[in-house]
C-alpha cells in the first residue's frame, strides 16, 4: 500500500532526501493545497509551419516531432479548442511565425493558439502579437549545450533577454528540459534559479527522451536521482508557481518513477500521467482536475 505520509520516499531507485522531500511537500500544501491537475492534451492541435523541415537537426530531436505534427496547408479543427503553433527553426534559431499570418488569423477567432517561437527578432513577435495566447519558450542554461545540441552561439542570458522581450507581447511558459544533453545536466539548475522573480505564472519540467533517429537514440535519460532533486529544487525555489511536468519524458518504468516523484514531491501536474501518478494522487486524497489542452494554456 502506498503511504500517505511526505517523507522519506523511496520510488524505485529514487530515494528523496526526507527533510527536502518534507519541505517541498509543505511548500505545495502552503501554497496550493491538495489541487493537481492532469492533462491529456487531446484538444489542442499540434500544427506544423514548415512541414518536416528544420535547418538545425537538433541532436536531441533531428525533426522527429514534427513529423507528428499537422500541416498548416491541410488542417481540420473540428473539436479541437486550441492550436500549438510550431515547425523547424531556420539556421538563427527562428521559427518562421509570421507565415502563413492569413491562415492563423482565422484558427483564431474561435481557438486559442500556443506558439512556439525560438529566438525570433521583436518585429516578428509584435507583428504576431495579435493572434498569440501564449508563448512556450525553451531556457537552457548552458552555453556549450545550446552549441551541441542546436548549434547555436547563444547563452542563459541570451535565453533571458529574449523572454524580457517576449513578455512585453505576451504570456509566456518557459520550458527547461532536464538532461537536454545527451541525458547529462549541465545548466539546469542555473536556468531554474533564473526563473525566480520573473513575470511568469507556470513552469513546465521537461524530461529528454532519447529518440529513434537522432544522435542522442543511445543515450540514457538523465539519471532519475538527479530528476528528483531538480523537482525538488524547482518547487523550492519557485514555491508559488506552479510547476508542470510536461509532454515530453520517457515512457516505461522510468516515466512511472518520474509521475509518482512529481506528484509525492509537490509538483503542480503532469501531461498525459500515468496509472501510477493517479493511484498515488488518491491515495494522498488529492483533488484531481482533469484538463484536455496543452498545459501552457
Amino acid at each position: 500500500m502506498l503511504s500517505t505520509e511526505p517523507t522519506a520516499y523511496a520510488v524505485d531507485t529514487v530515494l528523496v532526501d526526507a527533510s527536502q522531500a518534507d519541505a517541498a511537500w509543505a511548500t505545495r500544501v502552503a501554497n496550493f493545497g491538495m489541487r493537481v491537475r492532469f492533462d491529456r492534451p487531446s484538444r489542442t492541435l499540434p500544427v506544423t509551419l514548415t512541414g518536416a523541415n528544420c535547418a538545425l537537426h537538433c541532436r536531441h530531436c533531428a525533426g522527429h516531432y514534427l513529423q507528428h505534427m499537422h500541416p498548416i496547408d491541410d488542417l481540420q479543427t473540428e473539436g479541437m479548442a486550441s492550436c500549438l503553433i510550431s515547425g523547424g527553426c531556420d539556421p538563427q534559431g527562428r521559427v518562421p511565425v509570421a507565415s502563413h499570418l492569413s491562415q492563423i488569423a482565422r484558427l483564431h477567432e474561435h481557438l486559442r493558439l500556443n506558439w512556439h517561437v525560438g529566438m525570433i527578432d521583436e518585429d516578428t513577435m509584435r507583428t504576431i502579437a495579435p493572434f498569440v495566447d501564449v508563448v512556450s519558450f525553451d531556457v537552457v542554461g548552458d552555453a556549450a549545450t545550446v552549441q551541441e545540441v542546436y548549434g547555436l552561439p547563444f547563452d542563459l542570458d541570451d535565453y533571458l533577454r529574449e523572454m524580457a522581450m517576449l513578455v512585453r507581447y505576451a504570456r509566456v511558459v518557459p520550458h527547461i528540459t532536464i538532461g537536454l544533453r545527451a541525458g547529462h545536466l549541465y545548466g539546469e539548475e542555473r536556468a531554474l534559479e533564473a526563473m525566480v522573480g520573473l513575470p511568469i505564472d507556470r513552469l513546465v519540467l521537461n524530461v529528454l527522451m532519447p529518440t529513434p533517429g537522432t544522435d542522442y537514440a543511445d543515450s540514457d535519460p538523465p539519471p532519475l536521482p538527479e530528476v528528483a532533486r531538480l523537482f525538488v529544487k524547482a518547487r523550492l525555489l519557485l514555491s508559488n508557481i506552479p510547476l508542470i511536468v510536461g509532454c515530453m519524458r520517457p515512457y516505461g518504468r522510468y516515466r512511472q518513477s518520474v509521475d509518482e516523484l512529481a506528484v509525492r514531491v509537490g509538483l503542480n501536474g503532469l501531461v498525459n500521467p500515468t496509472q501510477r501518478a493517479l493511484r498515488v494522487a488518491e491515495a494522498l486524497d488529492m483533488q484531481i482536475e482533469w484538463g484536455e489542452e496543452c498545459c501552457a494554456l
